[in-house]
């Protein structure tokens, strides 16, 4: 009878539940796989590879596709899965990057037949793979050079039928040439393009002096899709010896005066045409780029294009100057040289980089030298048993002739001449056509050269120096091969121009109104002198605050979370007296919880701060303490919260102010008896006595709008002061 689904049910609940400790439980079970994302995936080697981009190359390789004819990438796809079993949708991703169509690549690795997208795009979708076809660069025969010739470790492939190799031997520094971007687990890489003929020429120059200042061989990286480096020469050499650091780009534009447009033809590498123009549709919508009536992607055949169009009288440079400051048209990178180095990460500078790669090709030059050696002095063997036999080619017919067993024959040769096996059998296996003596003559030539070879090749690998020697030579090649101009140029910071926003601020007079319910808006002069109608607010909603001013004032508002929020007029957008204007909390991003207690409307930032506490303490700090060099948006302690606020005013100069307590007393002074304090989060001073009972301060405001005629004789000459009894005929006021 089947057990019911309760009983085991039961059985599970009752388990004893195995304890185990947290870091027992990672190690176990979570760091094989992050070691396998870090090792088997997401960083980069010394040969500038990817395992993922490895395999695909090597696959293409093997199928013939450095030389020979194109074939559909679909193929290529299916035969990569022998070596990467991860789906053909990533392998075949992977390969789109590595294409010339898809300008990812300072210099292509796979050339390519069809729609492969565009590095600048994210929405231009790639072909699918049955539809494109591909193969190897002409550049790919120095990532593969003499890879036959044991120069690097080969492996198994995941289920065992095909060999791998771990490494390319590259014989070029290909891991600084081409940009690559991984992100593993606890770690990312990011490694920009630098030019393959300074790489080079960087690299030999290290090889004949470590000490060698390569910044002044390869002054910055070099991108694909070109644009502007805006270059500072202490911060570049920063990246190049840690290995991180970061940098800005600006795209590149033109003017066309007949269409009155900009048209952007080289954009920063870290961004995307959809990025640029969705941001300025946004400015546009925001009413903050009043210059530009449109944007749009003009992309073709003929390559990238961005066209902006203007309105009349826009000056194009002084927009552009806008847009590096609003748009990803300026745009940062940002610099993380890890690289695996024997199966560990490790963030490098540019010449450790070097340094890894010179050890790294001078090892598979050894390999590879050490191939050539054992294969010569083989052939070489063999054609001294060849030469023995020239001395008397009629006694080798002979001997073979007269042995009457086929399996005698090798050890015939051997005595008659004095050889060993492998060179008796080398002649033994030689045509009865070729036993003629311009066949012999004409191989035995050959040991001299072989034997110069071999000499040569041991003279090679025998020093450091002459290994460095083959390496530049080899280099020297590469550059005048593959060698190109420099795509991104360089823009020295000191003289490049910047957008200083509040030189283009519009200014105009505009009043400021802030409600009970946190609505915040602005509304020029022009539209309140033509408006009849009241102000449109919610129900239970009122205007506590109103401020003439213009749009080029900054707004201060102070919250009761001891914060203050910093805003320019100028980027508020116009509001008309019938909308509701903003809401402030969504706008600034402030807590769920927080609200804005006063506002503040200045130019210059002159006048002082006056905050009142609970605890009868008063702080005067100057409103200059608030101001920033940036343009920062919220100042955490912006007053003290030791004690609860009370009240909050901005005062112009010293003034008289009146104090009203909670249980209805009084008392006026004037605040320069209260010291100014230079610190923001200050106490302040005891202004008000608390009785035993305590005496919470309720209101403060200025004497002048207090309502009572003769104010005087609430005056407190010093402080701390304490609060009188209101007199009857001042009690009616309606501020009580």
């Amino acid at each position: 009878m089947a057990r019911k689904k309760k009983d085991i049910e039961k059985e599970i609940v009752s388990a004893p539940i195995a304890e185990q400790a947290i870091t027992e439980t990672l190690e176990t079970n979570y760091m094989p796989y992050a070691m396998s994302v870090i090792i088997s995936r997401a960083i980069p080697e010394i040969d500038g590879l990817k395992p993922a981009h490895r395999k695909l190359l090597y696959t293409m390789y093997r199928m013939g596709l450095l030389g020979g004819k194109f074939t559909k990438s679909a193929n290529v796809v299916g035969s990569t899965m022998k070596l990467n079993p991860h789906g053909d949708a990533a392998i075949y991703e992977t390969m789109v990057r590595l294409t010339r169509g898809n300008e990812a690549l300072l210099h292509p690795l796979i050339e390519s037949q069809g729609n492969f997208g565009k590095a600048y795009s994210r929405d231009m979708a790639y072909a699918a793979s049955r539809y494109t076809e591909v193969r190897l660069e002409p550049i790919c025969a120095e990532l593969f050079t003499d890879i036959n010739k044991n120069t690097v470790k080969f492996v198994d492939n995941y289920d065992g039928e095909i060999k791998e190799p771990t490494l390319l031997p590259a014989a070029f520094p290909s891991i600084l040439v081409n940009p690559n971007q991984g992100i593993a687990v606890g770690m990312a890489s990011n490694i920009c393009s630098f030019n393959l003929a300074e790489v080079c020429e960087a690299t030999i120059a290290y090889m004949k002096d470590e000490n060698a200042d390569i910044i002044d061989i390869m002054p910055a990286p070099d991108f694909s899709l070109g644009a502007s480096i805006i270059y500072k020469k202490d911060e570049m050499q920063g990246i190049y010896d840690t290995g991180r650091g970061s940098f800005r780009m600006r795209a590149a534009y033109s003017y066309d005066k007949k269409s009155n447009c900009i048209e952007v033809t080289e954009i920063p590498y870290s961004t995307t045409s959809e990025q640029i123009i969705g941001k300025i549709m946004e400015l546009l919508k925001a009413n903050k780029l009043r210059e530009v009536s449109d944007a749009r992607d003009e992309t073709d055949l003929h390559g990238f294009k961005i066209a902006i169009d203007l309105k009349r009288g826009v000056d194009p440079d002084e927009l552009m100057l806008k847009l590096y400051k609003l748009t990803p048209l300026e745009d940062s990178f940002s610099c993380n040289f890890n690289i695996l180095i024997n199966s560990v990460p490790r963030v490098m500078g540019v010449k450790e980089i070097i340094s890894e790669w010179v050890k790294f090709r001078m090892t598979c030059i050894r390999n590879g030298a050490r191939f050539d050696i054992e294969q010569k002095t083989k052939r070489l063997h063999l054609l001294m048993g060849l030469k023995k036999i020239l001395l008397d080619i009629d006694k080798a017919i002979s001997i073979i002739r007269h042995t009457e067993a086929e399996s005698e024959v090798v050890p015939n040769l051997m005595a008659g001449f004095g050889i060993d096996e492998v060179q008796a059998e080398y002649i033994a296996e030689i045509r009865l056509r070729n036993l003629n003596k311009e066949y012999l003559l004409k191989n035995i030539d050959n040991i001299d050269k072989l034997t110069n070879e071999i000499a040569d090749l041991n003279k090679l690998i025998s020093s450091d120096r002459n290994v460095k020697s083959e390496i530049a030579k080899q280099l020297k090649a590469i550059i005048k091969k593959y060698g190109i101009e420099r795509k991104t140029r360089l823009i020295e910071a000191e003289e490049m121009e910047v957008y200083k926003a509040e030189e283009h601020i519009e200014d105009y007079a505009c009043t400021i109104f802030f409600t009970r319910g946190q609505y915040l808006k602005k509304v020029s002069a022009n539209s309140l002198r033509f408006t009849t109608s009241d102000h449109k607010l919610r129900e239970d909603d009122e205007i506590i605050f109103a401020s003439e001013t213009s749009n080029i004032s900054e707004l201060l508002f102070f919250s009761d979370k001891c914060n203050v929020y910093k805003m320019r007029t100028s980027d508020m957008p116009d509001s008309k007296v019938t909308t509701m204007g903003e809401y402030l909390p969504s706008i600034l991003d402030m807590d769920e919880d927080e609200r804005i207690i006063y506002t503040v409307v200045t130019k210059d930032y002159t006048g002082d701060m006056l905050f009142t506490f609970e605890n009868g303490k008063m702080a005067k700090v100057p409103l200059a303490a608030y101001q920033t060099k940036t343009n920062r948006k919220r100042l955490i302690n912006a007053y003290s919260d030791k004690s609860p606020i009370r009240a909050v005013m901005k005062l112009d100069g010293d003034t008289d102010i009146v104090i009203i307590t909670e249980n209805s007393r009084i008392v006026s002074l004037n605040t320069k008896l209260i010291p100014q304090k230079t610190t923001k989060n200050t106490q302040g001073v005891q202004v008000l006595r608390q009785p035993k009972g305590g005496v919470k301060p309720d209101v403060v405001i200025k004497a002048s709008e207090c309502g009572i005629d003769n104010v005087m004789k609430y005056v407190a000459r010093s402080i701390p002061a304490s609060a009188k009894t209101i007199k009857d005929e001042d009690a009616q006021i309606s501020l009580f």
